[in-house]
């Protein structure tokens, strides 16, 4: 699948990837811990747009800019923490602190989506050579 059509073939794994993820982190807090899921459901979205943003990013620059690739891929991580900074780090330290929980909500999906890029840029850069 990643050969005929790239893009969607990625998108499909990182779907699937994430919602596999999700529900088991969902039934986690909300089960375990009877927590409120609206933040988790904000993380995996958010890294679901971002990698899949920063991923037709880098194929579309695979041509053209093919032995800058890897810093754009580095870029694209470091745009993913800024939008933790920005959008997930006020909430998450209104008491002071981050929870292991709280920070589980964003590095998950986001150690996911990571797994799942890198497997899409090695294949692209695979492809090249």
């Amino acid at each position: 699948m990643w050969n005929k059509l790239p893009l969607l073939g990625f998108t499909l794994i990182l779907v699937i990837a994430l919602f596999i993820s999700y529900l088991v982190h969902d039934h986690f807090l909300t089960q375990r811990l009877d927590l409120d899921s609206s933040q988790l459901y904000l993380s995996y979205t958010v890294n679901f747009l971002l990698a899949l943003a920063i991923t037709i990013t880098l194929y579309i620059l695979r041509t053209k800019q093919a032995h800058n690739l890897g810093f754009i891929f580095m870029g694209g991580s470091l745009f993913k923490f800024l939008i933790f900074f920005l959008i997930f780090y006020p909430q998450y330290t209104l008491d002071g602190e981050i929870s292991k929980m709280e920070f589980g909500l964003f590095f998950i999906p986001y150690a996911i989506s990571l797994t799942v890029e890198t497997t899409f840029l090695i294949r692209i850069l695979n492809q090249m050579n």
